[in-house]
């Protein structure tokens, strides 16, 4: 019984966890500046169009990070 216990803390804060990259995503449409920054890559042709926004990806990783160890210190 007590595993049930722990499967449903985890699905709730999975749960938890959705909402909140549910709410960036909404969000994150209204930022100008994410996925526009120098370093991203875009490379547009007559019927080819590719993007990768290294610079982004590597700003949102950072800010992650910093979250995950300030979650650990406590």
């Amino acid at each position: 019984m007590a595993e049930l216990g722990a499967f449903g803390k985890i699905l709730i804060g999975m749960g938890i966890l959705m909402i909140i990259i549910g709410g960036l995503f909404i969000i994150g449409g209204k930022i100008p500046f994410v996925g526009r920054l120098p370093g991203d890559i875009a490379i547009q042709k007559k019927n080819f169009s590719f993007y990768f926004p290294i610079t982004t990806c590597i700003i949102i990783s950072i800010i992650f990070s910093l979250i995950m160890w300030l979650l650990r210190k406590r």
